[in-house]
């Protein structure tokens, strides 16, 4: 009989408002600060929603060679730097020898939107022989895996998801997956997202999805609380190296956890909202949780989706009491969007790098700004400050338009 192909963490890189690279947004994660600032590079005096969790003092040329980060929306530009610095991270070496069996999935949910604008304006505004003969390849999303793999040399399997706020989930879920199944022995995996653009500002504002607290930016993200009245966008970026665990202690690869499930489900219900009870978010938490053989009482952390919108904070929670019953009010949850902001594709990934440090460090971020507690959201989110606690195994959800549900499970190597 075959055997039971395991996966290890042995790599992360990180990219948020709160840092260019994993320590720096780390050490600001568990500190309870704020990414959260007013938006200042574009008019958004007629948007409702004028603030962001913007990435700061990024210069592409600094990390990547020039010419390719010309061709490069920012998105991808983003998750080149974060899987260098993963694959650094991971002192894994890809070469001749060993490069067909190392793949890359990076999603995104939105791609290249600031390409596609600043394009049509130009198509608008001149005609069309101006508009950039780079216009395709910068903007579709498959474009984040595509130029991580020409930088790593990796040709193993590449790919990309486009499940909205579920794709970086989905990306890592996927490749976990592929690793099992023996069709790779590494994979480069994670999400990237760049749409803090006019138009994007613009669409979910109109939605009435984002917060209006512009007045006080830092305070805007607040899920959990009975004064939460929506997201705050996000940028950034989030990769790990999933390494099939006899590979990486081959090689004597530091390892930061084991990887033991991927949980999927769809909503089949509205093109944005969840089902109200939760049955199907629920679902997605317990199919991780079997294919890993883990038992519910064993389950220490989750990092939830945690949108801070009111419907998605509320419905998360239900799934959550729905999936672990009585052992729901004994589990340590948290919401890493209130200090990130939403980083639509790129979230999932960010928050199940997070997941892998709380796993790693024992330290649970907080959920900042909840200050007064949702009746309906009555389990206990780590508010304020982060609590240091033994965590054997971790969860990450994730929740994207469409219905596209993720659940990650983490645990201790060893």
């Amino acid at each position: 009989m075959e055997r039971e192909r395991r996966v290890v963490v042995t790599g992360l890189g990180l990219l948020t408002a709160l840092g260019l690279e994993l320590g720096e947004s780390w050490k600001n994660l568990i500190e309870g600060r704020s990414g959260v600032s007013a938006v200042e590079h574009f008019d958004v005096s007629k948007i409702a929603c004028r603030i962001a969790a913007q990435v700061k003092d990024f210069q592409a040329k600094d990390h990547m060679d020039f010419k390719a980060a010309k061709r490069m929306d920012r998105f991808a530009q983003f998750a080149v730097k974060s899987s260098k610095d993963a694959v650094d991270d991971s002192r894994l070496v890809i070469d001749d020898s060993n490069s067909h069996r190392v793949g890359v999935i990076v999603g995104s949910g939105v791609g290249g939107l600031e390409t596609l604008e600043k394009q049509h304006i130009r198509l608008l505004e001149k005609d069309g022989s101006k508009v950039s003969p780079f216009l395709i390849p910068m903007m579709i999303p498959n474009m984040a895996a595509a130029h991580v793999s020409i930088a790593s040399g990796a040709r193993g399997p590449v790919s990309a998801t486009s499940t909205a706020c579920a794709a970086g989930s989905n990306a890592i879920g996927d490749a976990f997956e592929i690793i099992k199944r023996g069709l790779a022995d590494a994979m480069i995996a994670g999400g990237s997202e760049a749409a803090i653009t006019p138009m994007g500002m613009s669409g979910f504002s109109n939605m009435n999805a984002m917060s209006s607290k512009n007045d006080d930016p830092e305070a805007a993200s607040r899920p959990f609380d009975r004064d939460r009245d929506g997201f705050v966008m996000g940028e950034g970026s989030g990769i790990m190296i999933l390494e099939e665990l006899e590979h990486a202690v081959a090689r004597g690869a530091r390892i930061y956890c084991e990887m033991f499930g991927y949980g999927m489900s769809g909503e089949a219900f509205h093109i944005t909202a969840l089902e109200e009870s939760g049955s199907n978010v629920a679902r997605c938490i317990a199919l991780c949780l079997e294919e890993g053989s883990i038992d519910k009482e064993e389950v220490d952390y989750i990092n939830a989706h945690g949108t801070s919108t009111p419907l998605n904070d509320a419905i998360e929670t239900a799934a959550i009491k729905r999936c672990f019953g009585k052992k729901a009010y004994g589990l340590s949850v948290s919401s890493t969007k209130s200090m990130t902001g939403h980083c639509l594709g790129a979230s999932g990934a960010v928050e199940a790098v997070a997941s892998v440090m709380a796993v790693n460090e024992d330290i649970i971020p907080p959920t900042i700004n909840l200050d007064n507690p949702d009746p309906a959201c009555d389990l206990d989110y780590t508010a304020k400050v982060k609590k240091k606690k033994k965590i054997n195994v971790a969860l990450s959800n994730s929740m994207g338009f469409g219905g596209h549900n993720v659940t990650l499970g983490f645990k201790k190597y060893g």
